[in-house]
């Protein structure tokens, strides 16, 4: 069901309490290093989801999720580490098991021209470039 369809969620809450218990042990945890801890890694993973649904910048991320700037580097730090790999391994073996992922692929054989001169590749040409227009009217 929806998260819109669930009487008092809010809108900006996208995940189920029961995903979010599959993968809040894969998520950091605060060190105790000096800086400004972040708020909360639920919101700061449902700012990412949010971003990636709606298609927007960062900068354009809403201020209920956290500052933009802390979303970003959680995302770009997961991202490198491995951490959303391991996620989304673990939400589709969940998945999977409950029978909600249809395995079937569809292949699209669209392809893409372009014309020949469209890219930059130097081509000999065989001599000279001569010019086009009329001997005539170049005097």
């Amino acid at each position: 069901m929806a998260a819109e369809m669930l009487p008092g969620v809010s809108r900006f809450q996208l995940l189920s309490d029961d995903q979010w218990a599959l993968i809040e042990d894969l998520l950091p945890v605060r060190t105790g290093k000096q800086g400004r801890p972040f708020s909360d890694a639920r919101s700061m993973v449902e700012g990412i989801i949010y971003r990636y649904r709606c298609g927007i910048a960062w900068r354009d991320v809403p201020g209920v999720f956290g500052p933009w700037q802390t979303i970003w580097t959680w995302h770009r730090r997961m991202a490198g580490d491995g951490t959303w790999d391991t996620v989304l391994q673990r939400l589709l073996a969940e998945a999977d098991a409950a029978g909600l992922v249809d395995w079937s692929v569809s292949v699209d054989s669209t392809i893409a021209r372009a014309h020949q001169h469209a890219t930059t590749i130097t081509r000999p040409t065989g001599g000279w470039v001569e010019l086009h227009g009329s001997a005539d009217r170049a005097a």
